[in-house]
């Protein structure tokens, strides 16, 4: 190892393990001071309900809060509310983020500026049900993108289930109706949904190359960025005549999607990763649509359609190839 070559071998080893072990120190999965907070099945539950509850808002304010808008003052927020506590970590960290700043603003690009945004603009001609149950298609997705990213290894029957993903994400956009696909007669706000599934399996694809930092810094880092990326298209939709307004709804809204689905989802998802693993914390985006489903019920009134049930099979067929341990 390029500066390893001047020491002894048992020296190396030392010196490789210490600089691992800082490396890795705010991900290990320590025992918290609240026993609460390392609840497995608690925090498998929280990130999906407040995602899935990020839908619902989203849904409710369309029309009243416009979407960019929504999105620029919820990262906003965010980012001043965690700034307190990020910010002697950042101190901390501030070599390595400018050493990792291009991987950096990927991140914050793929799932903070493009994916949020364009779930906001979904929502406004789209049901929360056809938004919750295309996430479903993120995790086949991201094997897809690690493959197009990192050249991972992909097995035929991964493939399928990929392929299988991607016909139930094609039958929830068509409504069933496969023809209109042929048509082109397809409901814009599913197919900003769909890029944006798509954009966040590249942003979850590519958090193995996230620096070693702490989680409130990478947090505050990240959030800033998406914020000030978003920030030339509010211009633009205040501009054109859709300003946010100072009301209490939009405040209320904006509050809301900062504290739970942001700040508080991230912390839960990323202390899941520290100790369960990846794979099982990757389990709770399956929750997504259960969740939001019910919501969408009981607070929109939606209704289940059998495209729903049929598109949301197919993507659990593929969910369950495409994750299949070779």
């Amino acid at each position: 190892m390029a500066g390893f070559s001047g020491l002894a071998p048992d020296h190396r080893h030392r010196l490789s393990r210490r600089r691992c072990s800082v490396a890795s120190r705010n991900d290990a999965a320590v025992p918290s001071k609240n026993r609460l907070f390392d609840q497995v099945w608690l925090l498998l539950m929280l990130p999906p309900l407040f995602w899935a509850s990020n839908a619902i808002v989203g849904r409710a304010v369309a029309g009243a809060v416009p979407p960019v808008g929504l999105a620029f003052w919820r990262w906003t927020l965010g980012a001043l509310l965690i700034l307190p506590f990020a910010w002697r970590h950042l101190r901390a960290d501030a070599d390595v983020l400018k050493r990792h700043r291009a991987v950096i603003a990927l991140l914050a690009l793929l799932g903070i500026a493009v994916f949020n945004t364009l779930v906001y603009l979904g929502l406004n001609t789209t049901s929360v049900l056809n938004a919750v149950m295309m996430q479903t298609g993120i995790p086949p997705l991201i094997v897809l993108m690690s493959f197009l990213m990192f050249r991972d290894r992909v097995s035929a029957v991964q493939g399928a289930g990929i392929a299988l993903s991607l016909a139930g994400a094609l039958t929830l956009i068509s409504k069933g109706d496969l023809g209109a696909l042929v048509r082109l007669d397809l409901n814009p706000g599913d197919l900003w949904i769909f890029v944006a599934v798509v954009s966040y399996a590249g942003y979850t694809a590519l958090l193995r190359r996230r620096p070693a930092v702490h989680a409130f810094s990478f947090l505050f880092v990240t959030f800033a960025a998406g914020a000030a990326m978003i920030l030339p298209f509010y211009l633009v939709e205040t501009l054109g005549g859709r300003p946010y307004e100072v009301t209490a709804l939009a405040i209320g809204a904006t509050v809301y999607v900062a504290l739970f689905p942001s700040i508080l989802a991230y912390l839960c998802f990323n202390r899941l990763v520290a100790v369960a693993g990846p794979n099982r914390a990757g389990m709770c985006i399956h929750l997504v649509p259960v969740f939001g489903t019910v919501l969408a019920i009981l607070f929109l009134g939606e209704t289940l359609h059998v495209f729903h049930m049929a598109g949301i099979a197919l993507i659990a067929v593929g969910i369950a190839l495409a994750t299949r341990r070779r």
